[in-house]
């Protein structure tokens, strides 16, 4: 099987190339979300600092942002469809909400100054994680891949001609090989889309419940 042995080595690179970029998409998708929630639940709980009715207006707000991110972004995200050209809205109004509150103490100044980060940050993890759902592996990358998993399995056939056995045993490892690398990259191809993606769940664990309302006061 020496002859086939180059063959099998570009195979191998190209496969741990196009592997690359899918879990170097996989990973930051799920740091993007982390980060969201994790903003999220700080605003969530900084504005009970604030007055009782900023903090019901805020936590609405945010419960309704949750709620369209799982309803409607994370079913965009996974057809690539979703987009950043119109900001969420009900983050925009909770910013401008808390922004426009009049603090009456040192304690609220610090409370708007960190739930404002927290809102603006959750607004970049929300950008990230939409960026991120677009990429998926171009149709040229799948080409050079099967291409060249044909001509190993070709070549492999070749070398191994005068003895069947032999190169079926070959051909049917090599096969596997490729099958097994094939589906973890279509697996793993979006990471927002089928069994194996980053669900909305850290989110969801952050909607606020009536018992969290006015709990700071």
């Amino acid at each position: 099987m020496l002859g086939s042995q180059p063959l099998g080595i570009i195979f191998g690179l190209l496969v741990g190339f196009v592997a690359f970029q899918i879990w170097g998409d996989f990973g930051p998708a799920k740091i993007a979300v982390a980060n969201e929630a994790s903003a999220l639940r700080s605003a969530v709980l900084l504005v009970a600092d604030l007055s009782p009715e900023e903090e019901a207006q805020v936590r609405t707000l945010i419960s309704r942002h949750i709620e369209k991110c799982l309803n409607e972004e994370w079913p965009a995200m996974a057809k690539q469809s979703a987009t950043i050209a119109r900001p969420p809205p009900e983050l925009i109004e909770a910013l401008q909400r808390v922004l426009a509150f009049a603090p009456a103490n040192d304690g609220q100044r610090t409370a708007q100054r960190e739930i404002t980060a927290a809102l603006q940050n959750a607004l970049d993890a929300r950008r990230q994680r939409i960026f991120i759902s677009q990429s998926t592996v171009n149709s040229v990358k799948w080409s050079g891949l099967l291409l060249q998993a044909l001509v190993t399995l070709v070549a492999i056939a070749m070398v191994h001609s005068d003895n069947r056995s032999t190169c079926a045993i070959a051909l049917g490892l090599f096969a596997t090989a490729v099958a097994v690398s094939v589906f973890l990259i279509a697996a793993h191809n979006r990471p927002f889309t089928g069994e194996i993606s980053v669900g909305p769940d850290l989110l969801r664990q952050v909607i606020p419940s009536e018992a969290q309302a006015g709990s700071g006061h």
